[in-house]
């Protein structure tokens, strides 16, 4: 089994962590918290005073970060990571960043000899805690061949979306239909429920109608309606409202410099911004719906 370097131990990567770990792998882990070092070292993983000393005799890295520039002063600042780690190893980026981010990045470790990927994740707490997320990569095909060992672990579908920077692109692309998508059925649902209709019964409707989305089948911003979803739990865990705005924002900046129109996503981006700044940004993104709820 291999030796991993895993910096980044959050509500996504901690769990990824462990599921590296259960797999055999050994794992040298760093996070600037320490209850989150204590939970992988009491899971089997042995923690570093830094990132530059975990990354010391990897086979291969792993980070999940929270925005693009975490990944690029890890990277490329002042102690730069890329200048710790040996030429030829795999590194593989799973944290969503902008596209130009990942393509500066992964340029820098191959001037390094350094084997990069951008990997970022769909599937939220519940995928990496079960194992099944879906990695969108960007970055050289045998690379992606050379990872997915590891990503098999951590996940259950692997795209190859293109060359670096590509695997970012397609995230932004889904994320932004997301928070699109969960703000409608939010919308929807209130309507529904304004007008005296049981929002479970609404909910079971539109799941079997033309409506039926992801927000309505797995992950319903309505409490009670599904046990498990973040909204039967007071919006806690899950995909938290300044991480969807993070990603729209993402998406915003990447439609100006592509010149291309995504004028739902701004909407969708002005509402998270109005939702997060009456208190909400870290509850889970399902909780858009209470800006539309009758009180």
């Amino acid at each position: 089994m291999s030796r991993i370097a895993f910096i980044g131990l959050g509500n996504m990567g901690g769990p990824m962590a462990l599921n590296l770990l259960k797999a055999g792998h050994e794992l040298v882990v760093f996070d600037l918290a320490a209850s989150a070092l204590k939970l992988a070292c009491d899971a089997g993983a042995t923690a570093a005073a830094s990132a530059q000393e975990a990354v010391k005799d990897a086979d291969a890295v792993v980070t999940m970060l929270p925005a693009s520039r975490h990944v690029e002063g890890l990277y490329l600042g002042n102690p730069a990571l890329l200048d710790h780690i040996a030429s030829g190893t795999l590194v593989m980026e799973c944290s969503t960043i902008a596209p130009e981010s990942a393509r500066k990045v992964a340029e820098a470790a191959r001037a390094k000899g350094v084997r990069m990927i951008d990997a970022p994740v769909s599937g939220g707490t519940g995928g990496a805690v079960a194992g099944t997320l879906t990695f969108i990569v960007g970055g050289e095909t045998d690379d992606l061949e050379a990872a997915r060992p590891y990503l098999e672990k951590m996940g259950k579908s692997i795209f190859h979306a293109g060359a670096a920077g590509a695997g970012q692109v397609a995230k932004i692309c889904n994320n932004m239909l997301l928070g699109i998508l969960m703000a409608g059925t939010s919308e929807a649902l209130a309507l529904g429920a304004a007008n005296g209709l049981d929002p479970k019964v609404l909910s079971d409707i539109i799941a079997k109608s033309s409506g039926r989305n992801w927000a309505t089948e797995l992950y319903n911003p309505w409490p009670n309606v599904m046990e498990h979803a973040p909204a039967s739990k007071n919006y806690a865990g899950g995909f938290g409202v300044d991480l969807m705005l993070k990603d729209l924002g993402l998406a915003a900046e990447s439609a100006l410099n592509a010149r291309a129109s995504v004028p739902l996503g701004e909407l969708a981006r002005n509402l998270y911004s109005l939702h997060s700044a009456q208190g909400n940004g870290g509850l889970d993104f399902s909780s858009i719906l209470n800006l539309y709820k009758k009180r």
